[in-house]
């Protein structure tokens, strides 16, 4: 088992299977025009199978594939395929443009449970957030996920004068559709002009929440980083994401493969180690991990306050959150 010197077990690993997206989300990739990665420095098929099988001999028993957008990868079916033949439970976050392209794939490959990104139920305000015209593609394939069985999460970055006035609409749609919504406070990454103002706490959204609806708080299980609510009746649920209102460092077990293959501990802290070029070189990658979940900070990446009012986003050394992953 992969432990941290603060007795945390690692055994759920995010990839992200490219820095590329089809969507120029403004909290996200500042830029409309941005430099990626070249092939050369991203992981083949092979090498993301085969550190895959590493992290899965290392006890890892969850696997989510992210981006980037992880679908504009071409290689995804395939990718997929093979890690659905190891013993770990496969998940996948997406934007849902190319679901209905990916379906029968998903299926065949035993994913139960995708994250959609859709942060506005507005059709012009998400042309403005993500500068593509593609909310009604992006709908139907949530709709076609549900019809198809699978547990759909809606991720929605709560960013302040966008999320208020559709917080209610949001937790209205989980009256008839059993969907998971879940509303996540705004974190600071590399280029995305993070200030604290612009964070909108969860305890401010569940107060416009109430206003509306009587709610019920759920059960959380240890290493959830949401907590969860319920409208009674309805057949979905919401929650909050409160990364910096209430870090949840304390259960985190999660470690992060970056395109470009490289051990990130935390998604906020600054120290990586290169499994990718070690690979290549035939040296022993189980160690480089070890090392990577040993050196792991309490918490946010030792990096900045657990008071995000005292953030300082000037200060913090990290990529912008396409080239880390989802």
């Amino acid at each position: 088992m992969l432990i941290d010197p603060f007795g945390r077990i690692h055994d759920y690993l995010r990839i992200s299977l490219t820095d590329h997206c089809n969507f120029r989300c403004t909290y996200c990739m500042p830029q409309e025009e941005m430099e990626w990665m070249p092939q050369s420095k991203l992981m083949s098929k092979d090498e993301v199978i085969n550190l895959a099988k590493t992290f899965i001999n290392l006890g890892v028993k969850k696997i989510r594939l992210t981006g980037g957008e992880p679908l504009v990868r071409k290689e995804f079916p395939e990718i997929l395929e093979y890690l659905s033949t190891y013993p770990v439970e496969l998940t996948l976050t997406t934007n849902g443009v190319l679901i209905n392209k990916h379906i029968d794939v998903l299926k065949k490959a035993g994913v139960r449970s995708v994250n959609v990104s859709l942060d506005t139920l507005n059709r012009e305000k998400f042309l403005k957030l993500t500068r593509r015209d593609q909310f009604d593609l992006v709908w139907e394939n949530i709709l076609l996920l549900l019809r198809e069985g699978f547990r759909v999460k809606v991720n929605a970055v709560a960013l302040h004068g966008l999320i208020e006035d559709e917080i209610c609409d949001f937790v209205a749609m989980t009256e008839e559709l059993p969907i998971h919504m879940r509303f996540i406070e705004f974190m600071p990454f590399a280029g995305n002009h993070w200030q604290s103002k612009k964070v909108v706490t969860a305890a401010q959204m569940l107060d416009l929440v109430k206003e509306k609806y009587e709610i019920v708080k759920l059960e959380d299980k240890k290493h959830d980083t949401a907590k969860k609510y319920k409208v009674p009746g309805f057949a979905g649920t919401f929650a909050f994401i409160t990364t910096m209102s209430e870090n949840f460092c304390a259960g985190c077990n999660r470690i992060r493969l970056t395109a470009d293959g490289k051990i990130k501990n935390c998604l906020f802290g600054k120290e990586e180690l290169d499994l990718l070029g070690a690979l290549r070189k035939g040296e022993n990658v189980e160690e480089i991990i070890r090392l990577s979940i040993s050196r792991k900070h309490k918490a946010l990446g030792g990096q900045f306050d657990p008071d995000y009012l005292k953030a300082n986003p000037d200060a913090i050394e990290n990529r912008s959150m396409i080239k880390i992953g989802g």
